[in-house]
This record gives structure tokens, C-alpha cells and sequence, in this order.
């Protein structure tokens, strides 16, 4: 049986979400982010990068290989 080793991501809330609309609020707290400047480390999906992408402006991404996190 073979081990894959998924890439992760890292993303950051840099950006408050006060002002934001209901579904960029459902979207932040899908992934986990609930307070600014919070990080978290979720698998490299094409669903997570869809919801990376809708709330773009409010959080930052960097790849981080499997085993470093």
C-alpha cells in the first residue's frame, strides 16, 4: 500500500470580516478562522482553494509541504 503525502495550506485571516456579507462569514468559519491574525493548516483540495478564492481579500495563502507542518 502506498503513503501519499498531501501538500497543505496555510491560511491566515489578515483582514476582519466585521461589514462582510453572510456567505463570506459561512465561508471563514467553514474553514476555521474565527479571530484575525489566526492561521490554520487544511488539506490542498480543489474545494479549499474554491473557498480561499471567494474570500481572497480577506486571508493569505502559502503552500507548505506535507511533512513540515
Amino acid at each position: 500500500m502506498r503513503w501519499f503525502v498531501r501538500n497543505k495550506l496555510k491560511i491566515t485571516l489578515v483582514k476582519s470580516y466585521i461589514g462582510r456579507p453572510a456567505p463570506q462569514r459561512k465561508v471563514l468559519a467553514g474553514m476555521g478562522l474565527g479571530k484575525l491574525n489566526r492561521s490554520v493548516f487544511l488539506e490542498d483540495t480543489p474545494e479549499i482553494r474554491g473557498m480561499v478564492r471567494k474570500v481572497c481579500h480577506l486571508v493569505s495563502m502559502e503552500e507548505v509541504k506535507g511533512n513540515d507542518v
